[in-house]
């Protein structure tokens, strides 16, 4: 295995490229939203998309089924993702895309606090500390303020999204998921994920598809193939060359963009007590994940 090198410019120019992707993707559902109901559309994504990286992974001769004891923490792995998804599609319908997305990426501060109580050599330094009060403080904060639209549903339901994400996050590090290949524990996310949520869909009676307009399809494709399929394999290209603190430091552009997303395409109107929010959960954010120093 060839040891990880500190990135250039060419991968901090493509990690700039993943955040403002995954910033445009609760735009992306809000949009598909008008056509398909929450959950069938989260369920629709992970497994389209989840028939892409099968077809990947075999052009490219990954091994897929090799007995590695990755199988129950893998189908853990993909019923919290799954979790995760429906907590996003369905939020995302209650509240503004700028607040989804604020909320959504407290995940990273929730995500150091669970390795540190379940990952062995995951501690806490005061930096990291500092930066989750930070960032739960801007939470509160956003919590608080009502003037920039969203429904307190819609804002629990981003927490919980968050919560979910940072569970899937702690268990593929505690797991044997961690020696598996990285396409094989997306593969585990997408199709348990797509499993669960299609008869959730039907037993909480949603509508299911009513219009497939150009801008439900093209939403669609832009979840599916640009940020289920090719972003997250980039991500993981990333993360298999370079050393993974220098990229992650980079996570708080996404809800950035999240927000000047939300603004631009959808009218969003944040008040400047949630941009203050924002900006604490940011640079909470950016001290979880800056890299010490050596």
């Amino acid at each position: 295995m060839n040891a990880r090198i500190a990135p250039g410019p060419a991968a901090f120019g493509l990690m700039v490229a993943l955040c403002a992707i995954w910033g445009m993707q609760q735009v992306a559902i809000k949009v598909a939203s008008d056509g398909i109901s929450p959950i069938l559309q989260a369920g629709l994504r992970s497994g389209i998309a989840a028939l892409l990286v099968f077809a990947w992974a075999r052009w490219r001769g990954i091994a897929l089924f090799a007995s590695d004891q990755s199988l129950r923490p893998g189908l853990l792995a993909g019923f919290l993702f799954g979790l995760e998804f429906v907590f996003i599609f369905v939020g995302v319908d209650h509240t503004t895309v700028s607040r989804m997305v604020v909320f959504l990426y407290t995940a990273p501060c929730f995500t150091v606090l669970g390795l540190h109580f379940f990952v062995p050599g995951e501690r806490m330094g005061l930096r990291q500390w500092a930066g989750v009060l930070l960032a739960f403080a801007g939470l509160v904060a956003a919590f608080i303020d009502k003037a920039s639209g969203g429904s307190l549903l819609g804002d629990v339901f981003g927490v919980l999204a968050a919560l979910f994400w940072a569970a899937t996050t702690v268990l593929i590090r505690a797991t044997a998921l961690a020696k598996v290949t990285a396409t094989k524990v997306l593969l585990y996310q997408l199709v348990v994920s797509a499993a669960v949520m299609f008869p959730l869909s039907w037993l909480v009676g949603e509508r299911g598809v009513t219009v497939l307009s150009a801008p439900t399809l093209w939403a669609m494709a832009y979840q599916i193939v640009i940020v289920a399929f090719i972003s997250y394999l980039a991500w993981f290209w990333l993360l298999t060359r370079f050393l993974a603190g220098r990229l992650l430091v980079f996570s708080f552009l996404t809800p950035l963009f999240g927000v000047l997303f939300g603004m631009l395409l959808m009218g969003d109107q944040p008040s400047l007590p949630f941009f203050i929010a924002a900006a604490m959960v940011v640079g909470g954010i950016f001290l979880v994940n800056l890299p010490a120093r050596k």
